[in-house]
């Protein structure tokens, strides 16, 4: 197996063209035609999970956010993402992101999402191209519900520990829109497609004053999007079903934001 065949499937899945400009998905570190005997999936590019990987005798990494995202101008051992770099060179382990790549197939990041809460007539919130692919999905509850209800209803389906919400709404809710990660710089779109309820990540404080009729739920960064890792671990095991492909024990572990007093 070669890291090309690896990069040729995720890119069947979630194309490098329609990636954001200002994103960095694709192959970070390693070349097409290097050797590979195992893959771990990831969320985040951390020295964790090169060392993780290292230990499985996997020599590629798959995560979901880039681990050279910005420029770096150093590389120090100190820092998480120039350890993370430098682990990976030392131990010959390619890196590789679907980033807003997975954010923009309905069979990504945020149709997940709606699968999650069985949303029907689920469709794209923000489309592009010829429809079928944009940021974020639009569909409608399985039944009509209050704030109070959906909030319960949102909690118990993404096995929250926390929400930040606006003000529930007292009145029935049908149209969701939702957009893993931060989604903030799209909820005035979400109310223009009808939405009553926007789900996403990352809500500033002034976006929770929300206009008359219109609720706005932060379900969180990572807890928006983890399942991606699944689907991509799902789309390799797919196509190389006797390859080795591991999902990382540390995953449930992995996530930077901890909460206190709960």
């Amino acid at each position: 197996m070669r890291v090309g065949d690896i990069t040729e499937v995720l890119e069947r899945f979630a194309p490098l063209r329609i990636q954001e400009d200002w994103d960095n998905s694709g192959l970070l570190i390693g070349s097409p035609g290097d050797a590979v005997h195992g893959v771990l999936v990831g969320f985040d590019c951390t020295p964790e999970l090169i060392e993780e990987a290292v230990e499985k005798g996997c020599d590629m990494v798959v995560t979901h956010h880039p681990l050279i995202f910005k420029g770096i101008r150093r590389i120090h051992a100190d820092d998480p993402v120039g350890a993370a770099v430098m682990l990976a060179v030392r131990h010959g382990v390619a890196v590789y992101a679907a980033h807003t790549t997975a954010d923009k197939v309905i069979a990504g990041v945020s149709g997940a999402m709606a699968r999650r809460l069985g949303l029907r007539n689920i469709g794209i919130l923000a489309p592009e191209e010829d429809g079928t692919v944009g940021l974020g999905c639009l569909g409608d509850f399985p039944r009509p519900m209050t704030g109070s209800e959906a909030l319960a209803y949102v909690r118990e389906r993404f096995g929250l520990k926390i929400i930040r919400s606006s003000r529930p709404l007292e009145t029935p809710i049908t149209r969701v829109a939702l957009l893993g990660g931060s989604g903030g710089s799209e909820m005035g779109l979400a109310l223009a497609r009808g939405a009553q309820l926007y789900i996403t990540a990352d809500v500033s404080y002034h976006n929770f004053f929300t206009p008359e009729g219109f609720m706005v739920m932060d379900i969180g960064h990572f807890e928006s999007e983890v399942e991606i890792v699944d689907i991509f671990l799902a789309e390799i095991r797919k196509n190389f079903p006797t390859f080795a492909s591991y999902k990382s024990a540390v995953l449930d572990r992995s996530n930077p934001v901890h909460y206190f007093g709960l």
